[in-house]
Order: C-alpha cells, then sequence, then structure tokens
C-alpha cells in the first residue's frame, strides 16, 4: 500500500528560532501565507516556543494578536504549537488553572494541533496540559501530540522510549513525536525506534518526528524513519534550513516523488515561498539576528549534545561577557554539568539551566562557585524527577543543605490566573484574558510591552516612549 508521508513546516517558527532567535515578524509572513495555506502540509508550526518571549521582548508584538492573523490567512492549514507542559511558554512551572486557560484560549485563537513535551520526559508534568488538550481539542477539532525528547544517556534507551510512548498514549496522546531537538538521532537508530514505536502502539496514533540538521544527518534521519513507517515528518524551507535547524523540504519532496512515500506537495509551489523567505533571511542577517555560523554542520554536537537555540544563547551570553573565546571550553563543560544533575535531556529549559550554569563555571574558573536559582531548583527536583540520581558532591555545592522534593512540583502552586488578572487591571493593562496569559508568562517583559502597546495606542509622543516613560 502507498504510504503517503505528511510534511510539517517550520519555517513560521522553529526554522528561524533556530536561525535567527525567533526575530522574524509578522509582517514578514504575511505575503506568502495564503501560498503556504495551498501547499498540502500536514500542519505549519507558527506558534509556542521562544515566539511568546520574543513578539513581546524584541518586536513590539502581541503574539496572540500574531496567532489571530496567521489563523486569519491559513484557512486550511492547521497551525501547530509547541507547549512545554507545565512550564507552558515560560520557563518556571505554572499552577495547573493557567495551563488549563493557556490551552483553552490557543485552540480559542487559532491553533490546531498542540505539542506537548517535558523537558525531563516526567509524565507527571505534561498530565494537566494533556488533560487540557484532550478537553478542548475535542471542543475545537484539535490534536494533542506528546512528544518525547530525545537524547542519549546510560539510561535513554529503546525500551525507555518505548514505554515513554505508550504512557504518553494511554493519557490520550493522538499523536507521538520523537523530539531529536539537537539532531542526537542517528539514521540506523531513527529507523529501530520508529519500528518498535509502530509495532507497540495503536495503528491509529500517528508517529511525528522533529530533528534538526546540526550534525549534517538530519535527512538520513528523516528517509531512514520514513522507510520504517514514520507519518509525519517536520521540515524547514530551504532560506532557513539545515543547521541547527530543520533538513531543508524542497530536496525530501523531490526525494519522494513518485516512490510510495510521495507526500503529494507539489515543488513548484514551494520555489515562489521560498524566494519570499530568501529575502526574509538576508534582512535577519542584516540586522544582525541571524549568524551564518548556525547554519554549519558541527558534528560536536553528538559529544556535547547542544541543540541549535542553545548554541545560539551560548554564543551570545559569551559574547556578553567578552568571552566569546572561550566557547569550545563551555561546550566541553556542558556535558559534565548534565552528568552531574542526572542526566536531563537538552531542551528548554534545561538546556538553558545547563548550559548557563556551564558558561559560569568557566568564567569562573571554579565549578559550582556561582549558582544560578535554576540550577539549584533542577537540583532540588522542583522541575520534576530527573532520569538518574544527580551527583552528590555536586549536588552538596548547588544545594548548600536545601530539601530535594520528590513530588510533582506543580502540586506546590496555588491558582494564579484570578489573582494576576487582579494585579494588571490594578496597573491599568488588562484588555483581553490573553494579557493575563502573556503576564503570566513573562512579567516584566509583557508589562514592558503592554506600556508600549498603551502609548501607541494613546497616540504618545515617541520621544517619551525612547526616554523610558513607556519603555519598549
Amino acid at each position: 500500500m502507498a504510504k503517503k508521508v505528511m510534511i510539517m513546516d517550520t519555517i513560521l517558527r522553529d526554522a528561524h528560532q533556530s536561525h535567527a532567535a525567533t526575530r522574524m515578524r509578522t509582517e514578514q509572513m504575511i505575503p506568502v501565507l495564503e501560498q503556504l495555506d495551498e501547499v498540502g502540509y500536514y500542519s505549519l508550526e507558527g506558534w509556542g516556543g521562544a515566539t511568546f518571549d520574543s513578539c513581546m521582548r524584541f518586536l513590539n508584538e502581541d503574539p496572540w494578536e500574531r496567532l489571530r492573523t496567521l489563523r486569519k490567512y491559513l484557512k486550511k492549514t492547521p497551525i501547530q504549537m509547541l507547549l512545554r507542559g507545565q512550564n507552558l511558554l515560560g520557563y518556571r512551572n505554572y499552577a495547573d488553572d493557567l495551563v488549563e486557560k493557556v490551552v483553552e484560549k490557543s485552540f480559542e485563537n487559532g491553533i490546531g494541533v498542540i505539542r506537548v513535551f517535558d523537558a525531563l520526559n516526567d509524565p507527571r508534568n505534561i498530565e494537566s496540559s494533556m488533560k487540557a488538550i484532550t478537553k478542548y481539542g475535542k471542543k475545537y477539532g484539535g490534536v494533542c501530540e506528546a512528544a518525547i525528547s530525545y537524547t542519549t544517556s546510560p539510561v535513554h534507551t529503546l525500551e525507555y522510549f518505548v514505554q515513554l510512548a505508550k504512557t504518553y498514549e494511554s493519557m490520550g496522546a493522538d499523536n507521538i513525536c520523537i523530539k531529536d531537538m539537537a539532531n542526537l538521532l542517528l539514521p540506523f537508530d531513527a529507523y529501530q525506534l520508529v519500528t518498535a514505536l509502530k509495532k507497540e502502539l495503536r495503528p491509529e496514533t500517528k508517529i511525528h518526528l522533529h530533528t534538526h540538521n546540526t550534525t549534517g544527518t538530519g535527512d538520513m534521519v528523516n528517509l531512514m524513519a520514513i522507510q520504517a513507517g514514520v507519518d509525519i515528518v517536520d521540515t524547514a524551507l530551504s532560506p532557513l534550513a539545515n543547521g541547527t535547524s530543520q533538513p531543508a523540504t524542497e530536496p525530501l519532496v523531490a526525494t519522494l516523488k513518485g516512490t510510495e512515500f510521495d507526500t503529494g506537495i507539489d515543488l513548484g509551489k514551494l520555489i515562489p515561498i521560498a524566494a519570499h523567505f530568501k529575502k526574509v533571511a538576508a534582512e535577519l542577517e542584516n540586522e544582525g539576528s541571524l549568524n551564518p555560523k548556525v547554519r554549519q554542520v558541527d558534528v560536536n554536537t553528538l559529544i556535547y549534545q547542544v541543540p541549535g537555540g542553545m548554541l545560539s544563547n551560548l554564543m551570545n551570553q559569551l559574547k556578553k561577557a567578552g568571552k566569546e573565546e572561550k566557547l569550545a571550553e563551555v561546550l566541553a563543560e556542558v556535558p559534565n554539568v548534565r552528568k552531574d544533575c542526572g542526566y536531563p535531556p537538552l531542551v528548554t529549559p534545561s538546556s538553558q539551566i545547563v548550559g548557563t550554569q556551564a558558561v559560569m563555571n568557566v568564567i569562573t574558573g571554579e565549578r559550582y562557585k556561582m549558582v544560578t536559582k535554576e540550577t539549584r531548583d533542577l537540583f532540588a527536583g522542583k522541575y520534576g524527577q530527573l532520569p538518574m540520581p544527580i551527583d552528590e558532591q555536586a549536588a552538596e555545592k548547588v544545594l548548600k543543605g536545601e530539601k530535594r522534593i520528590t513530588y510533582r512540583p506543580a502540586d506546590d502552586l496555588e491558582p494564579e490566573y484570578e489573582s494576576l488578572k487582579s494585579e494588571l487591571i490594578d496597573k491599568g493593562f488588562y484588555t483581553q484574558e490573553e494579557d493575563v496569559l502573556s503576564y503570566a508568562s513573562f512579567p516584566e517583559v509583557a508589562e514592558n510591552f503592554f506600556k508600549w502597546r498603551k502609548a501607541k495606542n494613546e497616540g504618545i509622543d515617541s520621544d517619551l516612549v525612547k526616554t523610558g516613560v513607556y519603555p519598549v
């Protein structure tokens, strides 16, 4: 039987997050949205991840308005988003009432597929999200896609991932995503993993593969997974593909044409869209957002396990500290920190936590001389259960006697939504329910954005914005 392979294109989200720190503006997307809608993709990833932060912090955009704009033009193709489980769109654990509200409003504003994951692969940390996705997915016709964060370590075996996928399926997942954020999944391992998942999961459960091309193996990973029966793969249109981004869409479409895996996508429809994004990529590079280095293949990733977004962050942190020459030392320190804290997969937020701590260890010249709050919380179990026991010597330096927890971290959290809403109303910035969720995710960033928005709406002189009365 023919086995049509479906594609989710990441050009509207992960592609520019990986290459250009999520700096693509909505106005740069609009000219080709209707053309993208006619391609025949399974979905278009356009929201979630770092989009929320970047829109408000750097682009003066309301992330919810971006979503509504995408939905206005994308009438046929589902919009997919990335949700960090109990971390939602931010970097801390949020109360269950906020989790439910974010999911509800995401579907209401136009999301069609929610990919949810936990950085530590702790099912307790996506339980509330999945319940909400299942609940509101039925109301809005949305899909629940649970992702396993792929990594390698003594505990992350084939059996481990298959069992995790079965757990997520039992929790209500429609799709299971293999989230290979650092391009660590090698081609033959991909074949074995997809084969095993196809054997163990229900026939109606779709397997969705997400990889990058950081180590140069992404195209081969996709092709081997396709031969093993994967249903959906992630690619990015060529102007923002490869390197730390996803493998390119056009070559895969051409490769599969006329085979039993034919995507059904017309290459001719992709060429003019790619031409538009080539101009956008040039604009991002001219603005300094796109670093050409992220387009290069780096096989050292197989050793350091540093995903694209994390690599960009490390480079930026070192640049700000005037220590760019220390990158090799930091990359060598990353696996040491990761081992110390129980081999977490390196994906947001654990990638930022481990990466930042590695930078501090190198810059100070002494391991754990300075420790971030996030590192301390990770060691203390406040992000969830770590895959393996932590290093006790490192824990002594990091925790300094602080008690560890073994229960679901969010159990300590009281409902947040109503109090945050009241706070926002008192400050005079409340215009919609979605504002509360923006504020909950990034309080300071959101408040600055709300000030800018208010100044703009009230026609305040731009000079006042520049002087900080209404800071951007």
